[in-house]
């Protein structure tokens, strides 16, 4: 089963997400740091890809909180001088213009949030669907009391690295989750059964695609 679900899986481009961002009340989530690890099949076996890691300024109603720089490690300082979340997202977006893409997110309804809240910006992601390793992992390990991405990777087994919370750090350990969670299912059958467990779709249809990410 694993085989053939990772040759279904050949006929798309991978791309996990994360975001770090503020959460100000009464106001959406404002992103402060992201980063993308491409994923790809082959020969059988699912690859790491390019890699995109970027910093943002945040908004002035939205400024990092001492938990954002606890959690984090970034502070306020390192930001300051970043261009805004509207530059980031533009550029990264210009990427992503060949396809079929597939998103994947730990908790995919929070990138969403951000990708919509930012589609002018990044019209081609926040249009892609996602695939929550949330709920994958619900599905695959329904016996754990939590499936939070730190739960998980005590489950398999996986290091947490020092930088835990940096969205590099987080995008690849979600990576290497995907890629655990999809070689260990032995009754996952192909992309379009990953998208009825944990599939997350964006309200607008998905973009045109023409070009490779490179």
């Amino acid at each position: 089963m694993g085989r053939r679900l990772i040759d279904s899986l050949s006929t798309v481009t991978m791309a996990v997400i994360d975001f770090e961002y503020t959460t100000p009340t009464g106001a959406p989530k404002e992103p402060f740091e992201v980063a993308v690890q491409v994923l790809h099949v082959e020969h059988g076996k699912i690859n790491l890809g390019a890699e995109f890691e970027a910093l943002m300024r945040p908004p002035a109603h939205a400024a990092l909180t001492v938990f954002d720089t606890g959690q984090t490690g970034i502070t306020p300082e390192m930001v300051a001088e970043q261009p805004p979340a509207t530059e980031v997202l533009a550029r990264l977006d210009r990427r992503f213009t060949a396809g079929p893409y597939v998103l994947i997110a730990h908790h995919a309804p929070a990138e969403a949030g951000v990708l919509s809240a930012y589609r002018q910006s990044c019209p081609n992601l926040a249009r892609l669907p996602i695939l929550d390793t949330v709920r994958l992992a619900r599905d695959l390990y329904p016996d754990l009391p939590k499936h939070s991405l730190d739960q998980i990777v005590r489950h398999l087994g996986i290091p947490a690295p020092p930088d835990r919370h940096r969205a590099g750090a987080d995008v690849r350990l979600t990576a290497e989750i995907f890629i655990r969670m999809v070689t260990d299912s032995t009754t996952w059958m192909n992309l379009d059964h990953l998208r009825a467990i944990a599939g997350y779709t964006p309200q607008a249809p998905p973009p045109e695609q023409t070009t490779l990410f490179d």
